[in-house]
C-alpha cells in the first residue's frame, strides 16, 4: 500500500510541475509578444547583459564552492 500511494505522489508532483512550467511558458511567450513595439537603449542592453553574467558567474562560483567543499571533506566533518 505504502508504494502505491508514494507513486500517486510522485504522478502527482511531476503533472503539477509540468502544468506551471507550461502555464508559465505560456505567460512568458505571451508577454514577449505583447512588448514587439518596445525598443531597449544600448545602456538597457549592457545593463541586461551584465546582469547576465553577474548571475551565471555568482551561480557558476557557488557551485564550485560546493564541489569544492565535498571534494575536500569538508561535507563529512561534525563539530
Amino acid at each position: 500500500m505504502e508504494q502505491k500511494s508514494s507513486k500517486s505522489g510522485t504522478i502527482v508532483l511531476v503533472v503539477t510541475l509540468v502544468g506551471l512550467l507550461a502555464a508559465s511558458t505560456a505567460g512568458g511567450v505571451h508577454l514577449w509578444n505583447s512588448m514587439e513595439s518596445v525598443e531597449m537603449s544600448a545602456h538597457g542592453w549592457t545593463a541586461m547583459i551584465f546582469g547576465i553574467l553577474a548571475s551565471l558567474g555568482v551561480g557558476v562560483g557557488l557551485m564550485a564552492l560546493v564541489f569544492i567543499s565535498n571534494r575536500r571533506g569538508y561535507d563529512d566533518r561534525v563539530s
